[in-house]
């Protein structure tokens, strides 16, 4: 009967801690409204200049477009300074002020293509096509921040 009780008060015990290590959303953290799309890239060893040289005039004058037009909140690239470890060395980072920012619009599309000029749309398609021998691409993410109470 001992043996019974004692395992009862274990299994109550243990019940009890587990449900003090869970936290609940709005209650213990909020979620933000922002939204990070994040690309994880490897580039190649002593090819962060070259992957660099070709973002600058596709992706980054992509994105630079889209901030002024005020479809993007920010933009980033983040590099390694460990560039030859793990599954990826460079970071690109958009952040949108939420999520409704990423549904597709005509009327987005329309501005940016005003914008966005058939020699830019060239140039951005002959560096992309260059991009495999530099660099992989390793993930995708969508992050939102999540703010502790």
């Amino acid at each position: 009967m001992k043996k019974i009780l004692i395992a009862l008060l274990s299994i109550a015990f243990s019940c009890t801690l587990q449900a003090k290590d869970r936290l609940e959303v709005y209650k213990d953290y909020d979620l933000g409204t922002e939204i990070m799309t994040i690309t994880t890239v490897k580039v190649d060893p002593n090819m962060g200049d070259v992957y660099l040289a070709g973002l600058k005039n596709s992706w980054i004058k992509a994105v630079k477009l889209q901030k002024e037009l005020g479809f993007i909140k920010d933009w980033k690239i983040y590099g390694s300074d460990l560039p030859n470890s793990g599954e990826f060395n460079m970071l690109l980072v958009v952040t949108f002020n939420s999520s409704a920012d990423l549904e597709p619009s005509k009327k987005k599309y329309d501005a940016f293509m005003k914008k966005w000029s058939e020699a830019d749309e060239k140039m951005s398609n002959e560096t992309a096509a260059k991009y495999p021998e530099v660099r992989t691409l390793t993930g995708e993410y969508q992050m939102r921040e999540i703010m502790m109470k």
